[in-house]
């Protein structure tokens, strides 16, 4: 499926890739506009001066500090990891453009906790406030991949995807080093540490939220869901307006007949109620295989390094050597600007190219290979003394800091999520959803919450914690080796097929190899026929000219 293409399943009119399902795709992903900019912004923001002076950050002791650090960053993952199981229940009952209120509603309450937050108030506030708006991002994080695929015309449904993977990296790039504090001459610069210099980074949290709040209201139902609720009319009046065509189209009757079959799919083999899907993957091993599989990828993900660096950008870089709030914020910044153009490269050319096990494989790989390289250089030096310029090994860090972030970015940085969108069948996709999003946070708190603690305690000046994700990189190779089959090119009707075939590195050979024998098989057969008929016109034109 490439970006740039239209690979269409039937003949489709023009009108149908209009503005509005690019519109509505857009408005929902600000969701993911705003999980990026809050995953980032908490790392920089609790190394402002002025955060640290108000909150007595410099009077606790180094152990002290760490707990205060993790559990302010952490209590927003194990937010999010209640968020993305809740989103189930409010997708099922009240739909997703309703779920997109709600949970947009609670994150807006939540940032708006932590701007009451000062030093006579203590950290209460933002304790309270991070847990909510963790419960909004894991609702949106489940909710908005379902609904823009349900939206989505198959042939631009990667490209719609694509506009939600694009927002997480735009928030994320401006939330590392949160970028609008210090282009040009920001607030580190030309503001002296004060309230209200580290209360604004958490203010624009309010930006995409509001956007996503406000937006939702003109957002469209999904019909699928519609359909699914004996909301028949409602649905074809969305879907045409969506679609851009009258409610007699062709193209209309033909999708919401497509809805129907697979509803009654659903109905044929699982039944249709909330706890059908569960019932499911508890009836059935081999999903529940699948669901382990999905779920470990995110350990994998997180295993590599990836959000102890977006929450604690300033301690990554500073155990590197480098020193000062702006030559850090900047460093950050820069990190997330490579992260997003790389995020670019891996969703216009990588991931239908090269494959999902290759790039998880090659992604990890070269990913270890540098965090053993930067351990290696941070357990030889006295990396804590202060100084105003970075030593050549110290510019050769950066380097291969840099390099890794090359190798993990096109790799795991989202193949994960594309590989748990693939490998469910359509009566358990939405709860396997829900599990990936679940996943993601869980694994998400365990690394945000521990990871001050490893820098303290794991070998000189925490050179332990790269060893720690370089080794966790490279196991992840023999687990996607031997377990992950390539799912690139597979129909989606084709995947109890593949995970049935061993050894799990040929089934995407093999898969392809029964396909191309049975259309073979078709085409002999039809070219069979087209015999049969031509000889049959001969002999019919034989006997006519004997007459």
């Amino acid at each position: 499926m490439g970006l740039l293409t239209l690979v269409k399943d039937r003949p489709t009119p023009r009108a149908v890739y209009n503005w509005r399902v690019y519109a509505c795709a857009a408005i929902a992903s600000f969701a993911s506009c705003m999980i990026g900019y809050d995953s980032a912004f908490i790392g920089t923001t609790l190394a402002l001066p002025s955060f640290v002076d108000e909150f007595k950050f410099d009077r606790m002791s180094k152990t002290h500090l760490a707990l205060v650090k993790s559990n302010i960053v952490s209590v927003y993952q194990a937010g999010a990891f209640f968020g993305s199981l809740f989103a189930y229940c409010s997708a099922f009952y009240i739909g997703r453009k309703k779920s997109l209120w709600v949970w947009s509603a609670l994150f807006i309450v939540g940032a708006g906790m932590m701007l009451g937050a000062n030093g006579d108030r203590g950290l209460g506030l933002i304790y309270a406030g991070r847990v909510l708006a963790g419960m909004g991002v894991g609702g949106c994080s489940m909710i908005v991949p379902i609904y823009i695929s349900e939206l989505a015309p198959p042939a631009v449904r990667g490209r719609l995807v694509g506009i939600y993977e694009l927002g997480w990296q735009i928030g994320g790039l401006i939330g590392s080093g949160h970028m609008l504090t210090y282009l040009p001459d920001g607030l580190t610069e030309t503001m002296a540490p004060s309230h209200k210099q580290w209360i604004i980074p958490f203010a624009v949290q309010l930006i995409p939220a509001g956007i996503l709040f406000a937006g939702s209201f003109f957002l469209k139902e999904s019909p699928g869901w519609l359909i699914a609720n004996n909301k028949r009319e409602k649905a074809l009046k969305n879907l045409s307006w969506i679609r851009n065509l009258h409610p007699d189209d062709l193209y209309i009757v033909e999708e919401v007949a497509f809805i129907d079959a697979a509803l009654e799919e659903q109905a044929a083999t699982i039944g249709t109620g909330f706890w059908k899907p569960f019932k499911a993957v508890g009836q059935n091993h081999r999903v529940q295989w699948r669901f382990f599989l999905g779920g470990m990828l995110f350990l994998w993900q997180n295993g590599s390094g990836i959000n102890a660096i977006n929450y604690y950008s300033p301690t990554v870089f500073k155990s590197i050597g480098i020193n000062g709030t702006s030559t850090g914020f900047l460093t950050t910044g820069i990190f997330g600007v490579v992260k997003t153009a790389l995020a670019l490269v891996w969703l216009f050319i990588l991931i239908d190219r090269l494959g999902r096990r290759n790039l998880l494989i090659i992604g990890a790989a070269g990913g270890s290979v540098c965090m053993f390289i930067i351990g290696g250089y941070i357990s030889s030096v006295n990396v804590s003394k202060t100084s105003d310029h970075l030593s050549g090994g110290g510019i050769a860090a950066i380097f291969f800091f840099y390099l890794w972030t090359a190798f993990y970015t096109p790799s795991w940085n989202g193949t994960p999520w594309v590989l748990n969108s693939e490998i469910f069948d359509q009566n358990t996709r939405s709860l396997g959803q829900a599990s990936a999003a679940a996943n993601n946070w869980f694994w998400n708190f365990i690394i945000s919450r521990f990871t001050p603690q490893m820098f303290n305690s794991m070998g000189k000046s925490g050179c332990g914690v790269y060893f720690f994700f370089a080794s966790m990189m490279i196991l992840s190779i023999p687990f996607v080796y031997f377990l992950i089959p390539e799912t690139k090119g597979i129909p989606l009707e084709s995947m109890d097929r593949l995970f049935e075939i061993r050894p799990i590195r040929k089934a995407h050979a093999t898969i392809h190899a029964e396909d191309a024998a049975r259309e073979a098989e078709f085409r002999l057969d039809a070219e069979g026929a087209g015999l049969s008929v031509a000889k049959e016109k001969l002999e019919h034109h034989e006997h006519t000219q004997e007459v």
